[in-house]
């Protein structure tokens, strides 16, 4: 799994709901859309989680552009104030979105199966 955020904390806070699932394992944590790219590329995860809103290229674009580089990782964007739009998550490529605060263990494992099961 591969967590891009371009907060520290956040980052932190992914690691530690990584961490607690069972059956996850994290691949590695980028602070920007640009270096997900690369990371996708280089690491090839099953899963991303993006925030929707970093400097630079945005969760959305980023989305986009991990979907187009590596169809086979699934994406789940995040968000942190605003709400994730779901057309354009939608448009995007992502398989779902969530608020950051709602992203548990539990969560994450719910969403993983709902996300690959269709």
């Amino acid at each position: 799994m591969l967590s891009v955020d371009d907060d520290e904390a956040a980052r932190r806070a992914a690691r530690a709901v990584i961490a607690a699932a069972p059956g996850f394992t994290s691949v590695g944590e980028v602070a920007s859309g640009e270096e997900a790219i690369e990371a996708v590329i280089e690491l090839d995860p099953d899963l991303a989680i993006v925030d929707v809103e970093m400097p630079g290229l945005d969760g959305y674009e980023t989305c986009q552009r991990l979907v187009a580089a590596r169809p086979r990782t699934i994406v789940i964007l995040l968000s942190d104030g605003a709400p994730v739009s779901a057309p354009a998550a939608e448009a995007a490529g992502a398989a779902t979105h969530t608020p950051k605060a709602e992203l548990t263990p539990s969560a994450l494992q719910g969403l993983w199966r709902e996300c690959r099961q269709g």
